[in-house]
């Protein structure tokens, strides 16, 4: 079974507003194929070298008759249980366990996600992998064992189509939802991410944290035909709506699924941009694509793409202050470099955007460090003639001489492109 991939996919996402992005590398993309053969290939990634820890049985998962092996899983894929957000629409291969007394509950961290119901046995893992781009597995629970097995197909048709521009990947997507989680097929939804207007937020997803005046989908269902977002925001708990001892924690922050966001669509801009230019040098033959003037600027295009979300262009601006967990946000701090001066990428703004220093933390990510040897290089050339001022386009107004000199001041002191 084939799985054809098309690059040129479209990249504005449904419902966005418009967003001036360069023309799209027409190049079809088979996974099944050379040089990906995505089936065939090995994985790579924070979930595959648990498995083998857990064979080798250097490691053993404890169960609990709650929750299985959610807590000890996490633990070993340094997974912070903060990151908790809950999805009640039914949007999942665990359908028949979903509903708005039984939300799915989803955590991760920078490359890793958890997929956990209430009442299955069944939990859905999926990680970035260098090679795979996005990488699934299930983890069947039983009190003696648990059964990871990769979950390819299954996955691919929902998560390799437009809504992960075309790539196997991730994504946060906000559907209008019935009472009981379903969601009408007929009706609009969004593929979210950081550049989305934040009213198109959420559909289906509790939501629970302070955000003013802002309005967003959470929290909402249908009602009479009309999504009723009436009293759906500024949610302190959601003991009003189920019963959330069986979770590990009480809330379905807000400034997580804001980083959830943001990490699914530049992990997926980097995947798209990478097998792009494997193809390249796999159909010409090609280690140096500067040999040829065409390829050249297909780099130079490509490479503008994944630029131009890790420095935030097009982000939403925030209208009022958002205020989440204190503990995600200071899980979420912990895992990445700080310089002589203590500053780092990871640092939240939410008063008119989401972080302090506007280059994306995945700058410092095994996904980019991974990028071939070409892309990284014209990506890092791009961004620092940006951070230094040589690049004054209308697409960086965004970004103030502070901001410039602060985030590469930043990355010359934390990253080795730099």
């Amino acid at each position: 079974m084939k799985h054809v991939l098309v690059c040129i996919v479209l990249f504005t996402f449904l419902g966005l507003p418009p967003w001036p992005v360069v023309a799209q590398i027409p190049i079809d993309l088979d996974i099944e194929a050379a040089p990906f053969h995505y089936s065939e290939t090995q994985g790579d990634n924070r979930v595959s070298r648990l498995m083998q820890r857990l064979g080798n049985k250097e490691i053993k998962l404890k169960y609990t008759r709650d929750r299985g092996y959610l807590e000890s899983l996490l633990e070993a894929l340094e997974i912070p249980s903060s990151s908790q957000t809950l999805v009640f629409s039914k949007t999942s291969m665990q359908v028949r366990y979903i509903s708005r007394r039984n939300p799915r509950a989803i955590y991760f961290n920078d490359d890793t996600y958890v997929g956990w119901v209430n009442g299955s046995s069944l939990m859905e893992v999926s990680t970035v992998d260098p090679q795979l781009g996005a990488a699934f597995y299930t983890v069947d629970m039983a009190p003696w064992r648990a059964k990871f097995e990769q979950a390819t197909y299954d996955c691919l048709a929902c998560h390799a189509t437009s809504m992960t521009q075309g790539i196997p990947g991730h994504t946060v997507r906000s559907v209008v939802p019935s009472y009981d989680g379903r969601v009408d097929s007929q009706l609009e939804s969004f593929i979210t991410n950081d550049r989305s207007p934040f009213m198109q937020r959420w559909g289906g997803w509790y939501v629970t944290g302070m955000h003013g005046q802002m309005r967003h989908m959470g929290n909402a269902y249908l009602r009479g035909g009309m999504l009723d977002t009436r009293k759906n925001g500024n949610r302190t708990h959601l003991r009003d709506e189920f019963d959330t001892s069986p979770y590990l924690s009480a809330n379905s922050d807000i400034v997580a699924l804001m980083v959830l966001e943001h990490q699914t669509q530049m992990h997926n801009t980097m995947t798209r941009a990478n097998f792009c230019v494997r193809k390249w040098k796999h159909d010409t033959q090609s280690q140096d694509l500067s040999d040829d003037p065409e390829q050249a600027a297909n780099l130079t295009q490509i490479a503008r793409e994944v630029t131009d979300r890790l420095l935030f262009c097009g982000e939403n601006r925030l209208t009022e202050e958002v205020r989440g967990s204190v503990l995600f946000q200071n899980d979420f701090l912990k895992r990445g470099p700080r310089d002589s001066q203590q500053r780092s990428l990871r640092e939240f703004d939410l008063k008119t955007r989401m972080f302090k220093y506007p280059c994306s933390y995945l700058i410092h990510s095994e996904a980019f460090m991974s990028l071939a040897p070409p892309l990284r290089d014209e990506i890092v050339r791009q961004v620092k003639e940006v951070l230094e001022g040589t690049d004054q386009s209308e697409s960086y107004a965004h970004l103030s001489a502070g901001d410039r000199s602060a985030v590469l001041e930043i990355l010359r002191e934390t990253h080795p492109d730099f």
